[in-house]
C-alpha cells in the first residue's frame, strides 16, 4: 500500500511508490486508479516538494512542553509535512513578556507565529493550517462536514484531556465516562461514516483535518482503555491505514515532536506560568 499527495491531499494506492511530480493537468483530470498512477513519474519521498521545507519561515509554536491544547496543532502540522519550531513556556516572565509585547490577543496560549501573524485560539489556528495546506475540503459543504467531525473528536478529547488532573475517585468516574462516550456516542458515528462512504477516509478519498484529529483521539482513548476499539472493525482498519501515512508514521516515531501524556510536571509548569495556586 502507498500514498500519493496531490495538491496536499493524500490518496491511497495499493503497491505503489509516491508520485514526486504531477502536472497541473494531471491534478485536475487524472482519475486516480492504480493503472493510471503507474504512468506518472514516481520517486522517493525525499523528492516530494512539501516534505522539503527549509528552515526559513517555519511556524513557531508557543506553549508548554506538553500536550494540552497545542497537541492538535502539532499533529496537523506534522500530518501536512510542515516542520515547526517550539518555544516552551517555563517561567512567569516569559508569559508576561508575550503579554507586554501584545502577542496574546486574549492573554492565552497556545499561540502560533505563522505567515507574519501571531495566531491565538486553538480552533482559529487549526482552521488556518488546515486551509493553508489543503486539509480542509474543496468547498463549503465539505468544510461543514469536516467541522462536524472535528467538533465531535474535540468533545471526546476534552474529556480525556482533563483526566490527569483529577483525584483517584474522580479518575475512576471519568474513565467510565470516556469509555461510555467513546463507545456509545462518538466512535459509532465515525464507524458508520466509514461504512456509508465505503472509502478509506472520513471525506471519501481525501485525507483531511478530520482524519488527523480522529486518529489523535483514537490514540488518546486507547491510552486510557487499550481495547476501546474492539467493537469497531472499520475504525481499527482506519487506525492502521492512517498510521501508515508517511508523515503520520514519522510523527509517531520516538524522538518526534509528539508529546507524552500530561503529568504532574506539566501541571506544575502551567500553574507556575499562570501564577495559579
Amino acid at each position: 500500500m502507498g500514498f500519493a499527495r496531490v495538491n496536499h491531499l493524500w490518496v491511497e494506492f495499493q503497491d505503489l511508490t509516491v508520485p514526486a511530480k504531477v502536472s497541473c493537468a494531471a491534478r485536475e483530470k487524472i482519475a486516480w486508479t492504480s493503472d493510471q498512477v503507474s504512468d506518472l513519474e514516481l520517486s522517493s519521498e525525499k523528492n516530494i516538494p512539501y516534505l522539503n521545507r527549509t528552515m526559513a519561515g517555519k511556524p513557531k509554536l508557543y506553549y508548554f512542553n506538553g500536550r494540552g491544547r497545542m497537541e492538535p496543532v502539532r499533529w496537523l502540522l506534522a500530518a501536512a509535512g510542515v516542520e515547526f519550531e517550539e518555544v516552551f513556556l517555563e517561567t512567569r516572565e516569559q508569559y508576561e513578556k508575550l503579554l507586554k509585547d501584545g502577542f496574546l490577543l486574549f492573554q492565552q496560549v497556545p499561540m502560533v507565529e505563522i505567515d507574519g501573524m501571531k495566531l491565538v485560539q486553538t480552533r482559529a489556528i487549526l482552521s488556518y493550517i488546515a486551509a493553508k495546506y489543503n486539509l480542509y475540503g474543496r468547498d463549503l459543504k465539505e468544510r461543514a462536514l469536516i467541522d462536524m467531525y472535528v467538533e465531535g473528536t474535540t468533545d471526546l478529547m476534552t474529556i480525556i484531556r482533563v483526566h490527569f488532573k483529577l483525584t483517584p475517585e474522580e479518575k475512576e468516574k471519568n474513565l467510565n465516562l470516556i469509555i461510555e462516550r467513546a463507545t456509545k456516542r462518538y466512535f459509532p458515528v465515525y464507524e458508520k461514516i466509514l461504512k456509508d462512504n465505503g472509502q478509506h477516509f472520513l471525506l471519501g478519498n481525501q485525507f483531511t483535518w478530520a482524519d488527523v484529529q480522529l486518529i489523535e483521539a483514537i490514540l488518546m482513548a486507547e491510552e486510557k482503555e487499550p481495547t476501546i476499539l474492539s467493537q469497531f472493525p472499520l475504525l481499527q482498519a482506519f487506525k492502521a491505514r492512517i498510521c501508515d501515512v508517511p508523515t503520520i508514521k514519522k510523527f509517531l516515531q520516538p524522538g518526534s515532536q509528539r508529546k507524552p501524556p500530561p503529568d504532574e510536571k506539566f501541571l506544575a509548569t502551567a500553574n507556575r506560568v499562570f501564577n495559579r495556586k
